[in-house]
């Protein structure tokens, strides 16, 4: 039987492959993969971004693929059409290893339940 973390470790190798044939470029990290889900939650395709919008585009990705599980609800969009999300449950206080494979599973989840990409 494979181990939980040799199954994730391998699912997230394959979601980098798909990505690396999407995008023509295979993402660095968890970061890198987080910035592709904002940018696809904001809707207005590839553009320049500032740093501090990278920044927005990652806590975006990170609010909607939690929200997969209930820990954030989409309120609306602002003026310029950028989502806000509220927490609706605290995260667990784990280890940052643990942070990471959370956010690896529900980066998972999200491309296979909402972008149909199955691995």
């Amino acid at each position: 039987m494979i181990e939980v973390n040799e199954q994730l470790e391998q699912n997230w190798e394959k979601l980098l492959d798909t990505l690396q044939s999407m995008v023509g470029k295979r993402p660095e990290d968890l970061n890198s993969v987080l910035f592709l889900i904002g940018v696809q939650e904001l809707g207005k395709g590839p553009l320049h971004f500032t740093k501090e919008q990278k920044q927005d585009l990652m806590h975006i990705a990170t609010c909607k693929v939690l929200s997969l599980s209930g820990f954030y609800t989409l309120e609306g969009l602002d003026k310029d059409g950028w989502p806000h999300w509220k927490l609706n449950e605290k995260l667990p206080r784990i280890s940052l290893i643990s942070q990471e494979n959370v956010l690896r599973e529900h980066v998972l989840r999200y491309f296979s339940e909402e972008l149909g990409v199955f691995l």
